[in-house]
């Protein structure tokens, strides 16, 4: 859990707070905060009241995006920070097209893998 700067909070279209996250989920908000302990999500501390919030497009109706855990992993291996993956994730690609993060959620996890192994490099 890390704070973000202005400019990387403008890059995430939407976010979601922990306990929305538990009632699509259908889990205990325990539940998110174990994902978020365990690198499946990035939660930041965000807004007036610095609460923790997700990005909105980390989840799909009533499942964490396919392949984000999987991303997050291989970036966080390559030495990114919270703030770092959020800022390639959401960083509009013109060779992708879209973003990451969007398309994690179009189904085109291997691409997006394929790219963040070759940071790596």
């Amino acid at each position: 859990m890390t704070e973000i700067d202005a400019k990387t909070d403008a890059l995430v279209p939407a976010w979601l707070h922990l306990p929305d996250i538990a009632d699509m989920l259908d889990v205990e908000v325990t539940r998110v905060r174990q994902l978020v302990k365990e690198g499946q999500l990035i939660a930041v501390r965000r807004g007036e009241n610095r609460t923790l919030q997700v990005p909105a497009a980390f989840i799909d109706g009533s499942k964490v995006v396919k392949g984000l855990s999987g991303t997050l992993t291989l970036l966080r291996d390559d030495g990114f920070s919270d703030e770092e993956m959020l800022e390639w994730l959401f960083t509009p690609d013109p060779t992708l097209p879209g973003t990451p993060a969007q398309a994690l959620s179009e189904n085109r996890g291997t691409e997006v893998k394929r790219r963040a192994q070759a940071l790596a490099v």
